[in-house]
């Protein structure tokens, strides 16, 4: 984006996670670059006083998990189908786990996470199209617990 007044507020570039990511060592995120792209990517180290945002593509299924673990603030999760004759469709199937109820995602959707409880495993159990995830924290960077 140009440099200008509030030209820095607009993000079109992947530039990936800091290096010091707390998902860095998690199995799901050793192959995710292998089951889907990543495009957009905020957090506060990037902007000051933003919340922590990303947003990917899903081109891929996979028995890896994203292993169950909590967050201190809210989370909104988005999973949206790509198929243009119905939006509503996932185009696939995830498990998804919030506290101790599986869920089989196939629609598409959003998840509200209340700050502490306790959410995943995430399974992509079936890809036929690919499936455009976000997640967004009230929080200034990515954490768990």
């Amino acid at each position: 984006m140009a440099k200008t007044k509030y030209g820095k507020y607009i993000i079109e570039d992947f530039n990936g996670r800091p290096m010091d990511d707390v998902r860095a060592e998690d199995a799901f995120q050793k192959i995710l670059f292998d089951i889907a792209k990543p495009i957009l990517y905020l957090d506060d180290n990037m902007i000051k006083g933003s919340f922590c945002a990303e947003f990917m593509w899903y081109h891929t299924a996979s028995d890896v998990k994203v292993e169950a673990h909590t967050h201190d603030v809210d989370e909104i999760l988005g999973f949206i189908g790509s198929d243009p004759r119905d939006y509503h469709d996932l185009c696939g199937e995830i498990e998804f786990w919030l506290g101790d109820e599986k869920h089989l995602l196939t629609k598409t959707c959003l998840l509200f996470v209340p700050r502490g409880l306790k959410h995943s495993p995430m399974v992509l159990r079936r890809i036929d199209r690919p499936v455009f995830h976000f997640s967004i924290l009230r929080g200034e960077v990515y954490n768990k617990h």
